[in-house]
């Protein structure tokens, strides 16, 4: 672990006991992708941003009005005081939360990312939430392949999540998907932020290995 100010960079596999949601019990995957077995690839310096608000050229970050959120619908984007911009959210209540990120930067493009080994992710959370991964040809629906994003305590972190496949496993309460991880690496349209408990979100980095989005 590497700590600088209150920023850490962290990348460790960690076994997780099972969450209660609601009146639902579901297991947790018993994995984090944040893993560095294998090492993963160098986490490069910024990329150029884009002429509109964005965090490393992802200009499409959206509460999608799933469950009591503030905002409730629109961008998440708000100038940071130093430079550039943060996405920020808080879910409130215990109910499903959704949070989207369009990977293209428009809902329908969609990225090949079977040869990416994962992406970078700084962010801070009070409580814990998900990341799923939806492919263009199964957006809808909860049924997704998803890994746990940890609760930071109040730190900003980095961590790096891998798109190995056996780093991502499904939750009982939302389903199964009906196709394989691969797919959803080959059609990735989004990454869709999932939460069943209050928290309060800030992301301020999505670095995705071998991959940059255009600007819109």
């Amino acid at each position: 672990m590497i700590t600088s100010g209150r920023r850490v960079l962290l990348g460790t596999a960690l076994a997780l006991p099972v969450l209660a949601l609601g009146t639902v019990t579901v297991a947790r995957p018993l994995v984090s992708s944040a893993s560095v077995r294998p090492h993963p690839p160098v986490h490069t310096s910024a990329p150029v941003e884009c002429s509109t608000p964005s965090i490393d050229r992802l200009q499409q970050w959206l509460a999608s009005g799933e469950g009591t959120t503030v905002p409730a619908t629109g961008s998440l984007l708000v100038p940071r005081g130093d430079a550039g911009y943060a996405a920020k959210a808080t879910f409130v209540n215990d109910e499903w939360h959704v949070l989207v990120v369009w990977l293209a930067n428009q809902f329908e493009a969609q990225v090949d990312l079977s040869s990416s080994k994962g992406f970078w992710l700084t962010y801070r959370a009070t409580d814990d939430l998900y990341v799923q991964l939806r492919p263009a040809s199964h957006w809808s629906g909860g049924d997704k392949w998803l890994t746990l994003i940890p609760a930071t305590g109040g730190r900003t972190v980095t961590r790096f999540f891998s798109f190995a496949a056996d780093h991502w496993s499904t939750l009982p309460e939302l389903g199964a998907p009906a196709y394989p991880f691969a797919e959803a690496l080959v059609e990735a349209r989004g990454l869709v932020f999932v939460g069943k408990t209050p928290n309060t979100i800030e992301f301020d980095g999505l670095r995705i290995d071998g991959y940059q989005p255009p600007c819109r």
